[in-house]
């Protein structure tokens, strides 16, 4: 049987940690800052964990 091959728009998009969770980036960061306050713009470039119940989706992508 052929190998399976990974999702390449999702493995570009998701990093696996040392912990083993599957992070993503939040969105509304790439443009339209000026009118987003300083506390919220620095919130939104920390990592994410992927949402529960996405998981299993994402994990299909990434070949886990």
């Amino acid at each position: 049987m052929p190998k399976m091959k990974t999702n390449s728009s999702a493995k570009k998009r998701f990093k696996v940690s040392g912990s083993g969770k599957i992070m993503r980036r939040k969105a509304f960061h790439s443009h339209i800052l000026t009118k987003k306050d300083k506390d919220r713009k620095k919130g939104l470039t920390q990592d994410a964990e992927v949402f529960k119940g996405d998981l299993p989706r994402v994990r299909r992508m990434l070949c886990i």
